[in-house]
């Protein structure tokens, strides 16, 4: 009878941590969060699975919604992407997004009786036509002297870049290339070392650049940006084939 009620003793305590080795955090904008969206996916994930998923605005997670990675569903004009590490409850929630069933759960949610999102992703995503009005020679200039200590603008530069940074012309491919630019100072890594007068708040005492920083004004952002519309899209040739 002891050895019973040890046996079931242990059973319970280690039934919690069992249950705790099936999770992982989920990182994501909090804009993304407010829409109600993981409200309605998450849990119905962890019902099909048992993996529950802790929703945080903190880097480091195992997982991301985001602009890399792989694509899982749309927003209007925003793709979303799901980076994240390798592992069985990781791999488990992309392939779960990926299916019939993630695709459904996703499109059946619809709080205002329209869905505000999409797993349709062969869908062409309409032109985003906003106006540039920065000024291209200044763009030019200022993406060179900042941009160009990573990324390939033009030839002037072609032989500077750091190999594992997307050049301009591939950039300008993405279909949220605007974005993107207009905002790259809060996305990684330009956030740890970028300064935006008026905007981003000073680096923090115990945080310092971990580079020599950026600074710039969202004029010089609009400029940049500007040039990079001006720039023809990188020619990557035709998709390759499979037999």
């Amino acid at each position: 009878m002891l050895k019973y009620l040890i046996f079931v003793a242990v059973g319970l305590v280690a039934t919690p941590a069992f249950a705790q080795d099936k999770a992982f955090d989920l990182q994501m904008p909090q804009a993304l969060i407010d829409t109600g969206l993981p409200q309605h996916l998450l849990p119905r994930f962890s019902l099909k699975t048992s993996i529950r998923i802790t929703v945080t605005t903190d880097s480091g997670a195992a997982a991301a919604f985001g602009t890399s990675g792989t694509p899982v569903f749309r927003q209007g004009n925003t793709t979303w992407h799901l980076a994240k590490t390798d592992g069985p409850h990781t791999d488990a929630f992309e392939a779960w997004l990926l299916s019939d069933i993630g695709k459904r759960t996703i499109e059946a949610f619809a709080p205002d009786g329209e869905a505000p999102f999409s797993a349709d992703l062969n869908v062409r995503q309409e032109v985003q036509t906003a106006t540039l009005t920065g000024d291209l020679v200044r763009g030019e200039q200022i993406s060179l002297q900042t941009c160009g200590r990573c990324h390939v603008v033009n030839e002037k530069n072609r032989m500077n870049g750091v190999g594992s940074t997307p050049s301009f012309g591939l950039m300008r491919t993405f279909e949220d290339w605007q974005n993107r630019f207009e905002s790259f100072f809060v996305l990684k890594p330009h956030a740890a070392f970028t300064q935006v007068e008026g905007v981003t708040a000073p680096f923090a005492e115990n945080l310092p650049s971990p580079i020599a920083p950026i600074n710039v004004s969202l004029e010089d952002i609009d400029a940049i940006t500007a040039y990079v519309g001006s720039l023809a899209p990188a020619d990557l040739g035709a998709p390759i084939q499979s037999q």
